[in-house]
């Protein structure tokens, strides 16, 4: 094996056990690698190392009190971050692990601060995929692992993106294809006395509720709001809201903690970007590009026009397949040399809470330049 480091930084690397095994001497070392996941590409470094974390920042250009979440091998490492891990999260983490669901947790001492933004919480996972789970075994720790990409911009989803991202500020990029999901973890909060969603993702608040027997609060819930959505479930809402209130009030007065992805402005392209109704989209689409404007269009279920002024995409009218999809195509986009991005306005319900969410944030930010 090669001596950690000796290869041209920012190369990407077919994930051999050759290439994995130099990937957890790297990060011994303390250096940064781009690791696939299951949601998004990770950016890598070792979680007990405060030296290698501070890299992270860096090369993202985030801020330093942003908490970072970290990969584990197993369930079993767990004890080594958390502390007094309550019961539900660990059948959570049971039932969902390998997988895209982050519980945050009241953290060990041993956890750098570097990790959690000065925080006594610490977010915790265990990646769904081949790959980041042979670098974790081989590296036998936690790795903090935010998006390998600029700070506030798309979540990267193959190697190419990291590349294209980070260059040499990362040692080395593990391939390992095209993510699954194609969107950051869900966002679970076990460190006040109501389980939180403080990002919605691919494991829904109803798949929790199917394991611990209720369901977690929803950010813009109301108490009766969410006692009415677990009487969907339970099958009688009376006395629901009433029972949660205490407890409620007594969150309200303790922040919720500051997670990863949680600011408005989110998961952005450069290029302003618009969410416009379906029976509104190809028309609007065709008098910005009358105006002289070069337009991109990202649709689900309006058909293409064949306007050879417009850049049209699409996705499938299945939220976990248009997951899957949407950062690379928002990249794709960004990347036409368009004056304006349109997206067609999602369906509503639950299946596309987590799409709806990172769009929305990716708006707000939108059109801002380094």
């Amino acid at each position: 094996m090669s001596t950690p480091g000796a290869g041209r930084r920012g190369r990407i690397e077919s994930s051999t056990p050759a290439a994995i095994a130099e990937a957890a001497a790297l990060l011994r070392a303390g250096e940064l690698v781009g690791m696939p996941t299951e949601t998004v590409y990770g950016l890598a470094a070792d979680a007990l190392d405060p030296e290698a974390v501070k890299k992270i920042f860096a090369a993202k250009g985030r801020p330093a009190d942003h908490p970072l979440i970290v990969h584990l091998p197993s369930v079993e490492h767990l004890p080594q971050w958390a502390a007094a891990i309550p019961k539900d999260a660990l059948a959570l983490a049971r039932a969902f692990w390998p997988g895209p669901l982050t519980l945050i947790l009241k953290r060990t001492p041993d956890v750098p601060d570097e990790v959690t933004g000065g925080q006594d919480t610490v977010g915790v996972r265990v990646p769904a995929h081949p790959v980041a789970l042979a670098l974790l075994r081989a590296f036998d720790g936690g790795l903090a692992a935010p998006s390998a990409n600029r700070f506030g911009r798309i979540s990267p989803t193959t190697a190419a993106h990291v590349h294209e991202e980070l260059g040499e500020r990362v040692a080395m990029i593990l391939d390992g294809g095209a993510c699954a999901v194609g969107i950051e973890s869900t966002i679970l909060d076990f460190s006040r006395d109501v389980p939180e969603i403080l990002r919605p993702g691919a494991i829904t608040p109803e798949d929790i509720a199917r394991v611990i027997g209720r369901r977690p609060r929803v950010p813009g819930e109301s108490v009766a709001e969410t006692a009415s959505a677990r009487a969907g479930q339970c099958g009688d809402a009376s006395g629901l809201a009433e029972a949660a209130a205490p407890n409620a009030a007594a969150d309200a007065a303790q922040p919720a903690p500051r997670v990863s992805g949680a600011l408005a402005a989110h998961y952005a392209p450069r290029t302003p970007l618009r969410l416009v109704e379906p029976a509104l989209l190809a028309d609007e689409a065709a008098a910005l590009a009358g105006e002289g404007s070069r337009v991109a269009v990202l649709a689900h279920s309006t058909s293409d026009p064949r306007d050879a002024r417009l850049s049209w995409r699409s996705l499938p009218a299945d939220p976990a397949a248009y997951a899957q999809g949407l950062y690379a195509s928002l990249r794709a986009l960004d990347g036409v040399g368009a004056d304006f991005i349109l997206i067609e306005a999602l369906p509503g319900g639950p299946g596309w809470r987590a799409v709806a969410d990172r769009l929305g944030r990716a708006a707000v930010g939108s059109g801002a330049t380094d």
